[in-house]
């Protein structure tokens, strides 16, 4: 059986409640961790985001995953993770994945990193195309 993307991040987003970006804000001020999924040139032109854990995508379960040997001192089942990408598409297939592996409080930034800088929230910039404060 063979699904299209379309159909995949339809299924993962079925289980993930996704958050806007006031609602991650928030919860990273009560304690959730926002992990940010991003290639590092779109970090360097575009801004970060202060408090976030960075991740490499092509890592992130194995950093993750409190069974891995190669997990960080912050993976555990209880883990409240929001995953930012650039548009919120990746990152709900990664928040799908790691609920998978049973971090239930896995999900991900609704609109991604744009729509965090978007709607006004912190940015600290990196590069000298990235956007001030």
């Amino acid at each position: 059986m063979t699904s299209s993307i379309d159909e995949l991040l339809a299924e993962a987003r079925a289980h993930l409640r996704r958050l806007e970006p006031r609602e991650a804000f928030e919860a990273q001020r009560a304690g959730a961790v926002l992990i940010d999924i991003r290639p590092s040139e779109n970090r360097v032109t575009e801004g970060r985001l202060p408090g976030a854990l960075v991740i490499d995508r092509n890592v992130l379960e194995w950093r993750l995953d409190p069974a891995s040997d190669a997990r960080l001192p912050v993976a555990s089942y209880d883990l409240h993770a929001v995953l930012v990408c650039n548009e919120g598409y990746a990152s709900s297939l990664a928040a799908s994945t790691l609920q998978r592996l049973g971090i239930e409080r896995a999900t991900d930034l609704a609109g991604g990193f744009r729509a965090w800088r978007a709607a006004g929230l912190p940015v600290e910039s990196d590069g000298p195309d990235a956007p001030a404060g």
